[in-house]
């Protein structure tokens, strides 16, 4: 059954992904974008440019919206990315619950997922610096806020540590789910391409399966 939904940071490296499934899977999808020009044309889809700051113009957009699908990013090359990030995904987060939004799902990192007992792969000292301010920004907004929330049914995916594309346009369709553990393959990767992990998240928008927590997706 189509739902409406309001999609967060649309024409990123996994929203752009995301809009393509809901899209095609006959969706209705109101994206918020700094740029709506990037989506002129697009079918089925109502770009909006909005301050993901401002919870009340984001929780007019969320109104007699089905779900709110958040691919939010303040961006890799922002030097304020780990402030940004805990600054405004709680923001988010209220707006969801302000607009009466039934559910939120939310595109999570890999860092905080265990590659053995005890140990997150964010503190593996495996990870590029680059990467650091927004993988550990996003893993504290799961652990220390996302799962205190009980107002709102939430999920929280996280991909494989390789999150990318095998060539442009890699849809198998298929996937397996874990918990809290980084999933690897026989070779010991851990790799799913972004339409992959785009039909996991919207597979999980029409059938859910998990509430109120995180899970994993890889091949």
């Amino acid at each position: 059954m189509a739902q409406n939904v309001l999609l967060i940071g649309a024409t990123g490296f996994v929203g752009s992904a995301l809009l393509n499934e809901l899209v095609n899977r006959g969706h209705k999808v109101t994206a918020v974008v700094r740029d709506p020009e990037k989506l002129a044309g697009k079918k089925n889809v109502e770009a909006v440019k909005a301050d993901i700051t401002d919870i009340e113009a984001i929780a007019n957009l969320v109104k007699g919206k089905d779900a709110v699908v958040s691919a939010y990013n303040p961006g890799w090359t922002n030097p304020r990315q780990y402030e940004e990030t805990l600054e405004n995904y709680p923001k988010i987060v209220e707006a969801a619950k302000r607009g009466g939004a039934q559910r939120l799902l939310i595109v999570g990192g890999a860092g905080t997922l265990f590659v053995k007992p005890g140990l997150r792969l964010v503190d593996t000292g495996t990870l590029p610096d680059a990467w650091l301010p927004g993988v550990k920004s996003l893993g504290e907004f799961y652990l220390n806020t996302l799962t205190k929330e009980q107002d709102i049914d939430w999920i929280f995916l996280s991909p494989a540590a390789n999150l990318g594309n095998l060539q442009p346009g890699t849809r198998t369709g298929k996937y397996r789910v874990g918990k809290d553990d980084l999933l690897v393959d026989e070779k010991g990767e851990s790799f799913i391409s972004v339409e992959d992990y785009a039909v996991a998240m919207i597979d999980e928008l029409e059938t859910p399966r998990h509430h109120k927590e995180r899970f994993t997706v890889a091949y």
